[in-house]
C-alpha cells in the first residue's frame, strides 16, 4: 500500500513529466520546402497539441505559402499518420513513438541510442491544409470543439466513478472555468482543487475505474490510415468481482484481454504503459487511478507487444 505522501510525490511526477518536440511545417505547405526550421518545446505530457496551435501558426506564418490560414486549421501527423487532437501528447508519444518505455518508476527517460544521453525529441509534422476529415474531427477558431471534447470526457469519467455525472454538472461556473484554464495553462494546484471536488463529491465509494487499454492493431478497410490502434473499454470495478479482494492492474488486464495477459502477476506478451513506463502488475487499480489519471479522470493505458 503506497503511503499519501507517496502519492503526491508520484502525481507531481507525473504532471511535471515533459517531452521533448521537434515540430516540422509539412515541406508541401513550406516556401523553403523542407529547409524551414522546426520549432523546439518541451512540452507536458498531461497538456494537449492544439494548445500549440497558436504559437505554431506565428513562428511558421513567414514560411508558409498560404499565411492567411487559421491556427485552428492545422493539424499533426507522426510517420503519415493523423494525431487525434484529443490525446494527451504523452499518450500519443506512449502509442506511436516506439521507443522504449522506463522500467523503472521514478527514473528519467533516457534516449534508445545511450543510457547517458538526454532523450531525442519526438518529430512532428504540422499541416495547415488537407485536413483529414475521415480520421480527424475539425476544430473551430474559439476552441469549444476541444473544450467540449474535453469536459464530455471528464463526465463520463465522473458517472464511471460514482454512478451519476452530478459532480461535474454541480461545479459552479467559476470552478469549470478554472478547471479549463488550468488544463489550458498547465496549472498544477489550480487543477488540484477543482478536481478533488470531482474525485471525492459524493463521499461514496469507487463504483468503477475508468480505464482504457489501446492496443496495437492491424489496419481494416474500416480503419485504413486511423493508426491501426484498437481502444478496450469495459466496466471495471475496484475490487475483483464477486470478492473484497482489490482490483490489481493485472487481474483487470487478465479480465479484460486474458488472451494478452494470461497472468494476474506476470507480463508474458505484453507491457502496459502509463505516462511512459511500464506498470507493475500488482498495482493496486484504484491508487493507478488517483495517482495516474490524466486530466480527463481517464487512466490511459497503452499495451506494448513483448519480444
Amino acid at each position: 500500500m503506497t503511503t499519501p505522501n507517496e502519492l503526491r510525490a508520484l502525481q507531481e511526477v507525473i504532471w511535471n513529466g515533459s517531452l521533448p518536440l521537434e515540430i516540422r511545417l509539412s515541406p508541401s505547405e513550406s516556401r523553403n520546402y523542407d529547409q524551414t526550421d522546426p520549432y523546439l518545446v518541451h512540452y507536458p505530457r498531461l497538456s494537449y497539441l492544439p494548445f500549440l496551435l497558436p504559437r505554431l501558426h506565428a513562428f511558421f506564418t513567414a514560411s508558409l505559402i498560404t499565411p492567411d490560414v487559421s491556427p485552428s486549421d492545422a493539424w499533426f501527423s507522426f510517420e503519415g499518420v493523423p494525431l487525434k487532437w484529443h490525446y494527451p501528447v504523452g499518450l500519443l508519444y506512449d502509442l506511436f513513438s516506439g521507443r522504449n518505455p522506463s522500467q523503472a518508476a521514478g527514473r528519467k527517460p533516457l534516449s534508445d541510442d545511450d543510457p547517458g544521453e538526454a532523450p531525442k525529441p519526438w518529430t512532428l509534422i504540422v499541416h495547415f491544409s488537407d485536413w483529414p476529415d475521415e480520421q480527424l474531427v475539425k476544430l473551430d477558431a474559439e476552441g469549444k470543439v476541444l473544450h467540449d471534447a474535453f469536459i464530455n470526457s471528464v463526465k463520463e469519467a465522473d458517472f464511471l466513478r460514482n454512478g451519476t455525472a452530478k459532480g461535474i454538472m454541480s461545479l459552479s461556473k467559476d470552478d469549470s472555468t478554472r478547471l479549463w484554464d488550468a488544463v489550458l495553462h498547465h496549472q498544477l494546484f489550480a487543477f488540484a482543487a477543482v478536481s478533488q471536488k470531482l474525485l471525492y463529491a459524493q463521499a461514496a465509494p469507487l463504483r468503477h475505474v475508468p480505464l482504457k487499454v489501446y492496443l496495437p492493431a492491424s489496419p481494416s478497410a474500416s480503419q485504413p490510415t486511423a493508426g491501426h490502434l484498437r481502444v478496450v473499454q469495459s466496466l471495471v470495478t475496484p475490487c475483483v468481482p464477486n470478492t473484497r479482494e482489490p482490483q490489481t492492474l493485472g487481474s483487470a488486464l487478465h479480465g479484460l484481454l486474458p488472451s494478452l495477459f494470461p497472468s494476474r502477476r506476470t507480463p508474458i506478451l505484453a507491457k502496459p504503459v502509463l505516462h511512459g513506463a511500464v506498470v507493475p502488475m500488482g498495482a493496486l487499480l484504484e491508487e493507478l487511478l488517483r495517482v495516474g489519471a490524466y486530466l480527463d479522470g481517464w487512466v490511459h493505458l497503452g499495451v506494448v507487444m513483448m519480444g
